[in-house]
């Protein structure tokens, strides 16, 4: 293999060795603490937002490097009204839920409005929503908490409280020091994986029936190895503590429809072409005003779940909820390859991205490090992404 190829693909997987690089600095550094299972599964409980989010915020991306400034306060103002609607309303907990998610659509399509047919600058549009539903999130609860600890029914769905996981069956095994494990989760790390391989191999066999050129075997081989491994030994871990977190539910739900949205249908491949060259698209026939307004629209119901997710794992709805949620989800899309330029990024480059933040954030945390000092490494890691990303671009130009 020359140089030049050695370099593409160091440069296509760049934030892959940089995530293992991270996992293995701060396992030695944390004394093995951040593989436990309790801490694993902590670790996808408290970034589930920044991985709905993140999905979310790479579809504007992509339409050109805009961005939403204002999924932090959404989250807060839809998931007050959520538990708004479940203690003074009567409102029972799935038509509650509901509710959320349709104010978090109607607040996106109001901002798209603006965004995609007004032509108004989305830093702006969204900024001024940044403003409108924090002030309003704390107009309705008044500076107070509304708790949300009874509902048990809300806290089970959206995963929060003690009882956040899906019943499983247990067996006692006592053997390396583990004393039981969640059977059902384990299954199911063998199954996706499964699944995983047998989709990889299955899209190779139908490009090669069909004469298109396919990427070398063991390129492949190697993605089936790793990702199957990552995949069992993520199942075998959750196993040992609780078994499979409700919210991780979510989050897959999430990942895998918009993964299939933007690799595999016409309308995703679109975001790509506006943010890639937005005249030229509108050339071909494409109605780019649409475009903007499905991105805008979405974030706001995405910023919907999030808030479910957000008010369930806090178990109450807070003025202060969602504070600064929209840099993560901006962080993590271009920590996780998506172009500042738009045109370019991908769903796995953006869980890729939000896990690293979330490791990070994790890892320092175990090691005690102060949060201010927290915020200066995840802004530095930021800073070098999108550096990383625009001389790449130069050297291609």
């Amino acid at each position: 293999m020359n140089k030049a190829k050695v370099m593409d693909y160091v440069k296509k997987y760049t934030m892959i060795l940089a995530l293992i690089l991270v996992i293995i600095f701060f396992s030695i550094s944390t004394g093995g603490k951040l593989l436990l299972p309790q801490n694993i599964a902590n670790l996808i409980a408290q970034n589930a937002y920044v991985f709905v989010l993140a999905t979310g915020m790479l579809l504007a991306i992509l339409t050109g490097g805009n961005i939403d400034l204002s999924v932090g306060s959404v989250v807060c103002f839809v998931g007050t009204i959520g538990a708004v609607a479940m203690t003074s309303w009567g409102i029972p907990t799935i038509p509650a839920a509901l509710l959320v998610l349709a104010v978090g659509l109607a607040i996106g399509a109001f901002q798209a409005y603006w965004i995609a047919y007004v032509r108004v600058p989305p830093f702006i549009v969204t900024l001024a929503g940044m403003l409108m539903f924090r002030g309003l999130s704390n107009v309705v609860l008044e500076g107070k908490s509304i708790s949300l600890k009874d509902n048990k029914l809300f806290l089970q769905v959206f995963g929060g409280g003690a009882d956040c996981y899906i019943p499983d069956i247990t067996v006692d095994i006592n053997m390396f020091g583990i004393t039981k494990i969640y059977v059902i989760c384990c299954l199911v790390g063998v199954v996706a994986a499964a699944i995983y391989i047998f989709t990889v191999l299955r899209s190779r066999a139908n490009k090669i029936s069909k004469g298109y050129k396919v990427k070398p075997f063991i390129s492949d081989l190697a993605s089936m190895i790793i990702i199957s491994a990552v995949l069992i030994v993520v199942s075998f871990m959750l196993a040992q503590y609780k078994g499979i977190p409700t919210v991780l539910v979510w989050v897959l739900l999430v990942v895998l429809a918009y993964g299939y949205l933007t690799s595999k249908t016409t309308t995703g491949r679109y975001f790509y072409a506006v943010g890639g060259n937005e005249k030229a698209t509108k050339l071909s026939g494409i109605n780019t005003n649409k475009i903007y307004f499905i991105a805008y629209a979405n974030l706001g119901f995405l910023s919907g779940l999030a808030g479910l997710l957000v008010v369930a794992r806090m178990t109450s709805a807070q003025p202060t909820a969602g504070q600064n949620y929209e840099m993560d989800a901006i962080g993590s899309c271009f920590i996780g390859g998506a172009s500042a330029y738009g045109g370019v990024g991908t769903v796995p480059g953006v869980i890729i991205g939000a896990t690293l933040m979330g490791i990070i954030n994790q890892g320092m945390s175990i090691m005690g490090v102060d949060a201010n000092w927290q915020k200066v490494v995840k802004g530095v890691v930021l800073l070098v992404a999108v550096i990383f990303d625009v001389v790449s671009k130069r050297q291609k130009d």
